[in-house]
């Protein structure tokens, strides 16, 4: 990706050919081996970086006049912090390797930069300059050895700038790997899918039988045409097909769970239960809990009264650490004949949105990208009054 997203946009490939030492990197345009002044007038090399605008391979000019620096603090050539353009400190993590601990700010005359290349070119030029009393020969334009490689690693189609353009690229990268398995893509489960989609894990691995219906099409993420509807497609097979414009790794199974097939959910990392019934879910949590894979059901129970609705929705967590509160204190309903308030059938696709976006907070705090102060186990959130109550914490 990075060598091919280079070679087809010229302000990049001008970079490139002008003989930088260019790459791009989770969103972000990096420029290695800058020649700067330190504090004890002595020449270092520093890496410029800046986030990319990307519209799928296309990299549109720049939002953000701003750049990030890596290395020792950047001086005029006296050896004095170049306050003329440091504005600030930061603590930007652009890759494992490679932390940008500057914020530089030179605006040009017209208000904006034309292009990438016009932007990094200035601040190199300004660094440079001070360099080249120290050195005169100290240049950026090192001439590398370019390989035809294509960035590996990546699940997604086209780059995620959304994490770049935000700074949590590294953050973000604590998601990658994992292998998700979703039981259940109705409402809840569907939107489950888009939004686990949009991380890097490595695999997400879809179980329902059902086909898509036309119901179906108002309490899931996207909009549906009438010749798919027509169709019928399985639920999974549209969905894996869907988000597989986006990514790889999403892998449809057309089953639901059962004694047969239960035990490949002990191969995955994370599992999210969103299907109703109890009994079916009896089995299910049996083996996870016994292979020591961490899960999050979920469950709404909505209701009609006097002409509106009322109800609340559930998330319990259940990790290796922390289960004895699902069975103790009876947070999952099991049963399939006994009423129960998670058993009504009214679903509303903002609730079912809610009750994957809670899901999928929990599962984030649990893989560490949010902060996890409670480590609350069991929520409860309530419609009338907006109320969320969280219990079980661990």
């Amino acid at each position: 990706m990075s060598q091919r997203l280079i070679s087809r946009n010229a302000p990049l490939k001008r970079l490139r050919d002008e003989g930088y030492e260019v790459s791009v990197e989770g969103g972000y345009l990096v420029v290695r081996h800058i020649p700067y002044v330190t504090q004890g007038r002595t020449l270092s090399y520093g890496v410029m970086v800046s986030a990319l605008e990307v519209s799928g391979d296309t990299v549109r000019e720049p939002s953000d006049h701003t750049v990030r620096f890596a290395g020792e603090v950047p001086c005029t050539g006296d050896g004095s912090p170049f306050n003329q353009i440091i504005n600030g400190y930061v603590q930007e993590t652009v890759s494992q390797d490679l932390v940008a601990e500057y914020s530089f700010s030179s605006k040009p005359a017209s208000g904006r930069y034309e292009d990438y290349y016009e932007k990094m070119t200035t601040y190199i030029r300004i660094l440079e300059g001070e360099a080249h009393t120290i050195d005169p020969t100290a240049t950026a334009r090192t001439h590398p050895v370019i390989s035809p490689e294509e960035e590996l690693g990546s699940v997604f189609r086209y780059m995620d700038t959304a994490s770049s353009r935000a700074g949590i690229t590294a953050i973000t990268d604590k998601l990658a790997g994992h292998r998700i398995g979703i039981v259940g893509l109705g409402g809840t489960g569907s939107y489950i899918l888009d939004l686990v989609a949009k991380t890097p894990v490595a695999e997400i691995h879809l179980y329902d039988r059902d086909q898509l219906l036309q119901h179906n099409a108002f309490r899931m993420p996207g909009a549906l045409s009438v010749e798919e509807l027509a169709g019928s497609p399985g639920k999974v097979v549209h969905l894996a097909a869907s988000y597989s414009k986006l990514r790889s790794g999403v892998v449809a199974h057309e089953c639901h769970i059962s004694d047969e097939n239960v035990g490949e959910l002990a191969k995955l990392d994370f599992v999210f239960l969103s299907l109703t019934g109890g009994e079916a879910k009896r089995g299910i949590v049996t083996v996870l809990e016994e292979n020591h894979v961490p899960f999050i059901d979920c469950g709404m129970g909505i209701y009609e009264v006097d002409g509106v609705l009322a109800g609340q929705l559930r998330t319990t967590t259940s990790t290796p650490g922390f289960r004895e509160h699902v069975h103790g204190l009876g947070r999952i309903p099991f049963s399939d004949g006994e009423a129960d308030e998670y058993s009504q059938n009214i679903q509303i696709a903002d609730l079912n949105a809610l009750n994957a976006s809670i899901a999928v907070i929990r599962w984030k705090k649990f893989c560490g990208f949010y902060l996890d102060l409670e480590g609350d186990h069991h929520s409860v959130y309530v419609i009338d009054g907006n109320h969320m109550l969280n219990e079980d914490k661990a």
